[in-house]
Parts: C-alpha cells; sequence; structure tokens
C-alpha cells in the first residue's frame, strides 16, 4: 500500500420519513452540487475523475510509470461515488456486529447515474448472485482475481475512459506521442485553472480550513483525501506548499488517515463507505 512521505526523505429515520426510492435517488444527486458550496460554480466532477486529473503530469498527459496503485484507487473511488449518490451501501450492522471489511456492499437502487463507469458497476452489483465486501469488489473491478468465473466483473480501460470524459468536459486534450516503439495516446491538462482549483481546495482543507475532526469534514473532500493517498497521487496535492506548510499538511493528513475506520465509521452512517475503501486499502 501507498505511505506518506516527508520532503527530506521524498523517493435511516423512521419508515414514515422515509423517501420512495426515485426521490431519494434525485435528492442524492442533488446533495452532490450542495456538499460543497465552494464550488457550486465550478465543473462538477466525479471522484475518479478527480483523483485521475490529480495524477496525471500536465505537459506529458499520463501518470507516472511507477504507479501500480491508481487503478484500485479509482476503483475504490467508484464506490465511494455510487455510495454517495444513493446506489449502493454497506449491509446494516446485526446483533453479531461485523467489521467493515466484512460487510458486503448492497444495491440500494439501480437507477441511472448518467456516468458510464457507475453504471456499468452498478450493472455488475445487481448481476452478482452473492453479496460481496467492498475489498472483493476493488479487486474484482481491478480484474485482481483468480476466479475465472468473476473475470467478467473488470472494469477495462478505466483510466483512458475517464481521460475521455475529462476531454469532454475541456479540462484535457488528445495528443499522439512516439516512445520509441509505439505511439501512446496522451492527455495533457488544456484547463490549468480546474486543476489549481482543485489542489488549492485539497490544500486548504488540511490548512486554513483544518478541523481535525473528520466528521466535521465535507465528505468529498475527505473522500478525495482517502482515495488521493490510496492512490499514491498525495504527493501531487502538497508538493508546491513551502517546506513549513508542506510538513503540516502531510503530518495532518497522516494523522487523518491513521484514524480507526471502525470508529470512525460508526460515528457517522454517510461515510461508512469512504472508511470502509481506507480500511481495504490499509490491508492491502
Amino acid at each position: 500500500m501507498t505511505t506518506l512521505t516527508h520532503r527530506g526523505r521524498r523517493v435511516e429515520g423512521r419508515n414514515s420519513d422515509k423517501k420512495p426510492d426515485g426521490e431519494e435517488d434525485a435528492a442524492a444527486d442533488r446533495d452532490l452540487n450542495e456538499d460543497d458550496p465552494d464550488d457550486s460554480k465550478d465543473i462538477r466532477l466525479t471522484l475518479m475523475e478527480e483523483v485521475l486529473l490529480l495524477g496525471l503530469k500536465d505537459k506529458e498527459g499520463y501518470t507516472s510509470f511507477w504507479n501500480d496503485c491508481i487503478s484500485s484507487g479509482l476503483r475504490g473511488g467508484i464506490l465511494i461515488e455510487l455510495a454517495l449518490r444513493g446506489r449502493i451501501r454497506l449491509e446494516p450492522l446485526s446483533l453479531r456486529k461485523k467489521r467493515l471489511l466484512e460487510r458486503k456492499v448492497l444495491l440500494k437502487s439501480d437507477a441511472p447515474t448518467g456516468d458510464v463507469l457507475l453504471d456499468e458497476t452498478l450493472r455488475h452489483i445487481k448481476a452478482t448472485e452473492s453479496a460481496e465486501t467492498v475489498q472483493t469488489w476493488i479487486e474484482l473491478l481491478t480484474g485482481e482475481t483468480w476466479n475465472p468465473f468473476k473475470l467478467q466483473y473488470q472494469l477495462r480501460n478505466v483510466r483512458e475512459r475517464l481521460a475521455k470524459a475529462l476531454v469532454e468536459k475541456g479540462i484535457l486534450t488528445t495528443e499522439k506521442q512516439n516512445f520509441l516503439l509505439f505511439d501512446m495516446t496522451t492527455h495533457p491538462v488544456s484547463n490549468a485553472s480546474e486543476k489549481q482549483r482543485l489542489v488549492k481546495k485539497l490544500q486548504e482543507s488540511v490548512l486554513e480550513r483544518w478541523v481535525n475532526d473528520p466528521q466535521r469534514m465535507e465528505r468529498r473532500t475527505l473522500a478525495l483525501l482517502v482515495l488521493a493517498h490510496a492512490s499514491d497521487v498525495l504527493e501531487n496535492v502538497f508538493a508546491s506548499l513551502a517546506d513549513d506548510k508542506y510538513d503540516v499538511a502531510m503530518n495532518r493528513t497522516k494523522d487523518l488517515l491513521d484514524m480507526d475506520p471502525e470508529v470512525e465509521a460508526a460515528k457517522a452512517r454517510g461515510t461508512e463507505m469512504i472508511w470502509a475503501v481506507l480500511a481495504a486499502f490499509n490491508k492491502s
């Protein structure tokens, strides 16, 4: 799994209140626009698109060849995004309490989200005969399974599909680069202000807006910090900071990610999937 590095060694309410499924889905999608008022006028990106954008080299248009974590990190982002949109949830706690990594992912609604990757994942979750855990779903969606009967659940070409979505949103462009024996499609950043906005948002969340309590953090910001760490792109977020602020930001983020996922998930139901994904990567 990834580790945080320092600059010196960089290398549900009552039944009567329950809304019909359609209304719940619409409300969950509206929450995406209301979760962070400061971003209401900016381009709306999914968590997966944000993680990929953070991982891309601006001019070169590709992620580091040494990053072997981003693929699984993006799959974890899909699960969190679906949970925040009210499409999936973890099975409820029973009398015999289960740990986060033992609880199954349940389909809450198969209403389309409008995002190709999210909707493809929803179809996979709906098609499974028996429910699977968060960790198992990350492995299945990444293709890291020894079961040949479950290879159909792998999401293919995720980075390229996300990059194309970012091209359509005017944030990336498409180029062809020659690497000696082969040509490779790359996606340099064309809208630098959007990436800077994202970086600044995360920097401020652990500096100017630091609350030292994940339950008081905006959910998507918390999720993005977890996913940036899991995808090994967190260094890119803080690299532009002065040394003293860099150390503060890394130490605070480390404190956040070192918290016990079981304890934090029990405090706020709306963040269970975020902490379950963190627990899955901590165990990897």
